[in-house]
């Protein structure tokens, strides 16, 4: 598994090598300068998308969220997504990461696990809605059949197929479903199998939130459909800054479709070169210009890479904090 990591990663990064080539070095220094100090409002949608998720996550935190204050979940959170960013485990290797930093903030780790999983699904649903709306646009602005779409429209229905399954199964008893499962299959996990009573709590505390705090659930979903949105606003900045023209429908459309192929990919660790190569086929189906796809892509990267080594940070500086005394033995929400 290891090894195919490290290939898949070898790969992307000869694919994103591979653009900058191709485009040229020069060509890429020289739109990039075209941003100059630009760049600094470029990053300002991000800050924003990114506060909006944080408040996505504390919605699903019942009456945990205020036990710990925003800046703190927030440094939290990016903390974790610093993880889902360089791991290949489909943005999801973080998630126990952000519930065992809470539970240092004196949150309940059965709530902190509850809430990280109602806060991914809650964020997925968000995505969709962006993705469908994406992808709409797209058929009207292209105005022909295009394959993108086609692919887009398969992929996208077996998403929402999965979240809608995802979110039945959570109701009905997550984690000792899966582990019933897996006594069927013949399959005994004496770890999972001494902790059963810790994965029943579980369980009740996500099915609580979907039964009982629906306000909480609606809150959640509009916070990341909010920052989803949001992400439009970066890529409309970025192509006016360099130079070419762009409308709001167009800038909503290619974040759309943008997520949708950095979801795609994954399975590589931070998306390197698959989320480079669809951005720039994103942007010639758009009529642009390989040299603006490049540079938009490159531009998005090196932002990337600024929040993940926040995050890093913010990892580093919370495993220095001393952990709080049996978060786990704490009764749940």
């Amino acid at each position: 598994m290891k090894r195919l990591t490290f290939a898949l990663l070898l790969l992307g990064v000869a694919v994103l090598c591979g653009l900058v080539i191709y485009i040229g070095p020069a060509t890429l220094a020289g739109e990039i300068h075209k941003l100059g100090f630009n760049l600094v409002w470029i990053m300002l949608p991000s800050v924003i998308s990114y506060m909006l998720d944080a408040f996505g996550w504390r919605y699903t935190l019942g009456r945990h969220a205020d036990r710990i204050r925003y800046d703190r979940l927030f440094m939290t959170r990016m903390a974790g997504e610093a993880v889902n960013f360089t791991t290949p485990a489909a943005y999801l290797g973080g998630e126990p990461v952000k519930a065992y930093m809470l539970s240092r903030h004196n949150v309940p780790l059965i709530d902190g696990l509850a809430s990280v999983v109602t806060a991914k699904t809650t964020m997925t649903l968000a995505e969709v809605l962006f993705i469908v709306i994406g992808l709409g646009l797209s058929a009207i602005l292209l105005s022909r059949p295009d394959d993108l779409l086609v692919a887009g429209l398969v992929g996208l229905g077996a998403m929402g197929f999965g979240v809608g399954l995802f979110i039945a199964v959570q109701r009905r008893g997550l984690f000792i479903g899966s582990l019933r499962l897996l006594e069927r299959l013949g399959l005994r996990v004496r770890w999972l199998k001494a902790r059963e009573h810790k994965l029943q709590m579980l369980d009740t505390a996500i099915g609580d939130f979907y039964k009982r705090d629906r306000r909480g659930f609606l809150l959640s979903f509009l916070s990341f459909f909010a920052g989803w949105m949001v992400g439009a606003l970066e890529v409309y900045l970025i192509l006016y800054f360099l130079g070419v023209p762009v409308d709001v429908l167009s800038a909503i459309a290619i974040e759309a479709l943008a997520v949708f192929v950095k979801g795609g990919t994954a399975f590589i660790p931070g998306s390197v070169g698959g989320q480079e190569a669809g951005t720039v086929l994103l942007l010639v189906a758009f009529g642009y210009t390989e040299a603006a796809g490049v540079t938009f892509a490159i531009v998005r990267r090196l932002r990337e890479i600024c929040w993940v080594a926040f995050g890093l940070l913010a990892l580093a500086r919370e495993n220095r904090r001393a952990a709080s005394p049996d978060p786990c033995d704490r009764p749940p929400a």
